[in-house]
């Protein structure tokens, strides 16, 4: 657990424990958190990804850009993989050796989803007048790589971004 206080000694930033009461499954791993896929665990996601961010000196520019793709991705897993039923799912985040860049993996064993063929048109006209379809190309846009693959049951979606030399 990460807690940061103000010279007064308000606390300013709380990461690592869930934020609410809800009952959901929630397990860390090293590099690893595995959550019940749905919208209240995106708390400890995101707080998860956040304390490795910080740990690596992450520039807040590039630590929002990461947080805004972990919560589209995490949300629309939360959506659309299970239907009308809970599932898992599982995020893994590293640092590169070097630490100049993160990876983050999203799986789950949901229904089959290549978000990467779902091709919307991203126009104003169009982005006003159809629902869905923006978030995955807001996360081709902020991170450097996106790449998905279906394997043994499981969809797993890569999202990568390469730090500047300043944040790493």
């Amino acid at each position: 657990m990460i807690r940061v206080f103000d010279l007064d000694g308000g606390e300013i930033l709380h990461l690592g424990e869930s934020r609410t009461d809800e009952e959901y499954f929630v397990e860390r791993k090293d590099d690893t958190i595995t959550v019940d896929a749905v919208e209240d665990a995106l708390y400890d996601v995101q707080d998860f990804v956040e304390v490795k961010l910080l740990v690596l000196g992450c520039g807040s520019r590039e630590r929002n850009h990461i947080r805004l793709a972990v919560e589209e991705i995490f949300i629309n897993i939360c959506t659309y993989a299970y239907e009308n039923g809970i599932g898992r799912a599982r995020i893994c985040c590293q640092i590169s050796g070097d630490k100049a860049s993160v990876a983050i993996w999203f799986i789950d064993s949901g229904n089959p989803f290549n978000p990467l063929e779902y091709e919307s048109d991203t126009s104003d006209t169009h982005f006003l007048e159809h629902e869905g379809g923006f978030g995955i190309h807001l996360v081709k846009n902020l991170m450097d790589k996106v790449e998905y693959e279906y394997k043994d049951g499981r969809n797993i979606l890569l999202i990568e971004k390469t730090l500047s030399k300043d944040s790493a």
